[in-house]
C-alpha cells in the first residue's frame, strides 16, 4: 500500500470524523478530497509521477496537505527547513533537481536568492496565503486541479520514494535520506504501537514536517483516523490552549519542548495526556520527573531512532528508568560493537561495556542508502548494519541507555569521559535553566571537560558561575575526574530548527558568553 490509498480509506472509514484540528478544521472527507485537487495541481505545475517536489513552507496543515498530495501523485516530497540559508538551499536544490519548488511569505525571497545563479530553474509554486502570491507564481490551490471527487491515476508502489528528508549537516554537506512508502508507513504502524498512540485520538502536531517526528504524528494520525492538531510555529502558550481546547492525549516532542511546556506553569491544567513520548535529544531524570509530576501519563516513553532507520530502541517506562532507551523496536535489531570507527558487526562489546550502536538494515522501517552520496554509504552502512555513531551501555537487565556520540567523546587526562553522563548530574542544580557538557582544548589535559551554562532569569552570570560550581563539588555527586574544569555562562544553548543541540558548536565561537572561568582551573 501507498501512504495516499492510506488516507483514501481512512477517509472511506471516517469520513465525518475531525482529521485536522485547530482554527480551520477538515473532517477526513474533506481533507482527502483537498489533498486529492492538490495532487493534481502538481501534476499540473510540472511534477510528474517520479520526479521531486521541495516544499519550504512555514508548517501547518498547508504543508502536510502538500505532502500527502504528493503521495497521491506519485512525487517525491522534499519539505526543507525555513531556517536554511540561501547557500543551503542551493546546494539542496541542485542536489536533488526538483520539478517544482513551493515557497510561502517567509520563503519567497531566500529561495529566489538560492535560485538566482540557476541556468534552468525549476518552477516555483505559491502555496501561501493566495492574497500574497507574487503574479509571475502560480499558486498550488489556484491551478486546474480536477473535478471533486477525481483521483490522480496513479499508484505508488511501497518500494517508491516517498519523501527525501536532508540531515542538519552540522559536519559537512547535508545528506538526502529517500524513504519509501513502505518504509514511511511500518514506521507508522511502529509508532502507533510502541507509543500507545490511541485510535481516534489528537496529537499535537507541532514538530516540523522536515524532522522524522513531525512526519510520524501526521502520518500516525492519518493512519489511526485520529486528529492531527497543526501548530506551524511553536508557541508555548498556544500549545497549552490548542492541547486544552482539542483533548490532546498524545504528544511527541523534543525535551526542550517539554521545557517550554512546563515553564508556561498550566502544563498540569490541560487535563488527561495519555501517551507523552520524546525524541530527539536526551532527557534528563529532572525533566521526567517534573513531566509525571504535571500530567501523570499512562505511557511515557523514549524513542530512540534516527531518520535512516526511524526506530533503534523503545525505553517504555520513563517514569520507572528515566532516560533509559530500553530494547530494540517491534522492527528492529541492534549490536553494541567495539566503537573503533573501523569495528565490525562481530566485534560485540562485553556485558556491560560501553560501545557504539548498530542497527540491522533489514527492518522494514530503514532506507537502502543516502542520495548520491556513496561515500556517506561507505561510513555508514557495512555488512547489513547502519552505524549509528552513538555510544551506549546495557544494563544488568539488558535495556540500554544511550551516552552520548562516539565524536563527542571527552579524552581528559587519557580518560574517556561523556559529556551525557555529567550534564545529568548538573541538570539538577536548581540553579539552572540548561547545560551541555563539551571538551574544550587544554595544555595539561588534553581536553578539558567544560560546561556550558544557561543560568536563571534575573540572576547575574557571576551568580549562576558560582552557584553551579559550588553544586557540581557538594550536590552532583561527580567524582573529581568528572567535574568541569570549565565553565562557562551563555545567553542561549545552539540548537537546531527542532530542538537538537548543536554540540559542535560550542567549542566554535559561535555564543555569547556572559562569564567564563579559568581555563585550566581546578574544581
Amino acid at each position: 500500500m501507498n501512504l495516499g490509498t492510506a488516507l483514501r480509506w481512512t477517509a472511506e472509514r471516517h469520513p465525518h470524523r475531525r482529521a485536522v484540528g485547530g482554527l480551520a478544521p477538515l473532517t477526513y472527507a474533506e481533507w482527502d478530497d483537498r489533498t486529492e485537487r492538490q495532487a493534481h495541481a502538481l501534476h499540473d505545475l510540472g511534477a510528474h509521477e517520479g520526479s521531486r517536489a521541495v516544499f519550504l513552507t512555514t508548517g501547518g496543515e498547508p504543508l502536510a496537505t502538500l505532502h500527502l498530495a504528493a503521495q497521491k501523485a506519485g512525487v517525491t516530497s522534499i519539505p526543507l527547513s525555513t531556517r536554511l540559508g540561501a547557500d543551503e538551499l542551493a546546494y539542496c536544490i541542485a542536489d536533488c533537481a526538483p520539478a517544482v519548488v513551493a515557497v510561502d511569505e517567509l520563503t519567497h525571497d531566500v529561495v529566489v536568492e538560492a535560485l538566482a545563479d540557476y541556468e534552468t530553474r525549476p518552477a516555483l509554486v505559491w502555496a501561501g496565503r493566495p492574497e500574497d502570491a507574487p503574479a509571475s507564481v502560480p499558486a498550488v490551490g489556484r491551478v486546474a486541479d480536477g473535478a471533486p471527487g477525481s483521483r490522480v491515476p496513479v499508484s505508488p508502489r511501497a518500494g517508491d520514494p516517498s519523501v527525501m528528508l536532508y540531515t542538519s549537516g552540522t559536519t559537512g554537506r547535508p545528506k538526502g535520506v529517500p524513504r519509501t512508502h513502505g518504509a514511511e508507513q511500518q514506521a507508522a504502524l511502529a509508532h502507533l504501537v510502541q507509543t500507545g498512540h490511541l485510535p481516534g485520538g489528537a496529537t499535537l502536531g507541532v514538530m516540523p514536517l522536515f524532522h522524522t517526528m513531525g512526519l510520524r504524528t501526521l502520518l500516525a494520525s492519518v493512519m489511526s483516523a485520529g486528529t492531527w492538531v497543526p501548530q506551524a510555529r511553536f508557541d508555548a502558550d498556544e500549545a497549552i490552549e490548542l492541547i486544552r481546547d482539542e483533548h490532546v492525549e498524545m504528544l511527541y516532542l523534543v525535551p526542550t519542548i517539554y521545557w517550554a511546556l512546563l515553564e508556561t506553569g498550566r502544563l498540569s491544567d490541560v487535563g488527561p495526556v495519555r501517551s507523552v513520548a520524546y525524541a530527539g535529544a536526551a532527557m534528563t531524570p529532572t525533566l521526567a520527573r517534573r513531566l509525571v509530576d504535571a500530567v501523570a501519563p499512562e505511557r511515557f516513553v523514549n524513542h530512540y531512532g534516527s531518520t535512516e532507520i526511524y526506530t533503534f530502541t523503545i525505553g517504555p517506562d520513563n517514569v520507572g528508568k528515566p532516560g533509559c532507551a530500553g530494547r530494540a523496536g517491534l522492527f528492529s535489531r541492534i549490536r553494541l560493537v567495539d566503537p573503533d570507527p573501523a569495528a565490525t558487526p562481530d566485534q560485540v562489546v562485553a556485558p556491560g561495556e560501553r560501545g557504539q550502536v548498530i542497527a540491522s538494515m533489514d527492518s522494514p522501517e530503514a532506507f537502502a542508502g543516502y542520495w548520491r552520496r556513496p561515500d556517506a554509504d561507505a561510513r555508514a552502512i557495512r555488512d547489513g548494519w547502519y552505524y549509528t555513531n552513538d555510544l551506549a551501555v546495557a544494563d544488568e537487565d539488558g535495556d540500554l541507555w544511550v551516552s552520548g556520540r562516539v565524536d563527542d567523546m571527552i579524552n581528559s587526562g587519557g580518560e574517556n569521559l561523556y559529556p551525557e553522563e555529567i550534564e545529568h548530574a548538573l541538570a539538577a542544580c536548581p540553579d539552572l535553566s540548561e547545560v551541555v557538557v563539551a571538551g574544550s582544548p587544554h595544555e595539561r589535559w588534553g581536553q578539558a571537560v567544560t560546561a556550558y551554562v544557561v543560568g536563571r532569569p534575573g540572576d547575574s552570570p557571576r551568580e549562576t558561575l558560582d552557584r553551579v560550581r559550588r553544586f557540581a563539588r557538594e550536590g552532583a555527586g561527580l567524582p573529581s575526574l568528572k567535574r568541569p574544569k570549565r565553565y562557562v555562562v551563555v545567553e542561549s544553548i545552539p540548537k537546531s530548527a527542532v530542538g537538537k543541540i548543536l554540540r559542535r558548536r560550542l567549542t566554535e565561537h559561535e555564543l555569547t558568553v556572559l562569564s567564563d572561568s579559568e581555563a585550566g582551573e581546578q574544581s
